[in-house]
């Protein structure tokens, strides 16, 4: 049998995948937890096989996580969870330990797969994100963006979906001030003046989804 642990901020999410991962017979859910922290506090108490693992949390993200389930129990293996389709994403968590990359639009029997090729100790990184991965590396791409830390990602992924410092700052648990602090220090580091700026630097760069609205003024 794998044990499985769902962590994921999103109730709706966990309950759908704990659907999907209920009716293969192989596969059990032992537990759920919405928050990074309760998440290092399930893995030393269940020990599960497998972690499936969100990747934008309030608190602790999802891949410092991911790094220290990696370091405190090297024999569990983690697949991330994103809406993200882009490299910089999954190059990071793979760099950190995890052994796996799915979209959360994938198909039910990819996530089964994913589980169940992790749990041996392989890999099983979704295709068109292979693909990305592969060709950034044949490419030798690199952008400013590969410098930002996990917090200064997770602000510009919620300043270029709109989202205002108000929220942003009650997602991340942060102070108004601080996400500030962090959006002026994207802003330096990416050589952009304002929220529609660094918007449009993400839709270049391909990190952000080019249907996606200039609607990032909201953030100011």
């Amino acid at each position: 049998m794998i044990r499985v642990l769902l962590v994921d901020d999103h109730r709706l999410i966990r309950a759908g995948l704990r659907r999907i991962l209920d009716q293969h017979r192989e596969i059990t859910v032992v537990a759920e937890a919405g928050t990074g922290e309760e998440a290092l506090q399930l893995m030393n108490r269940l020990m599960p096989d497998v972690v499936l693992m969100d990747l934008s949390m309030p608190g602790r993200g999802g891949l410092e996580t991911t790094r220290r389930i990696v370091r405190q129990h090297p024999g569990v293996g983690v697949i991330a969870l994103s809406v993200h389709t882009d490299e910089l994403y999954p190059a990071r968590v793979l760099e950190a330990g995890a052994l796996g990359y799915l979209t959360k639009d994938c198909e039910a029997e990819e996530i089964i797969a994913a589980v169940q090729r992790v749990h041996t100790g392989e890999r099983h990184i979704e295709s068109r994100i292979a693909r990305r991965l592969a060709m950034a590396s044949l490419d030798g791409r690199h952008t400013a963006f590969e410098g930002l830390s996990e917090r200064e990602t997770q602000v510009m992924q919620m300043v270029t979906a709109g989202h205002s410092i108000k929220t942003i700052a009650e997602r991340l648990c942060l102070s108004p001030k601080t996400v500030n602090t962090y959006r002026y220090r994207l802003f330096r580091k990416l050589g952009v003046n304002n929220d529609v700026e660094l918007t449009r630097l993400a839709m270049r760069h391909g990190i952000l989804d080019e249907s996606t609205p200039d609607s990032a003024h909201g953030a100011v």
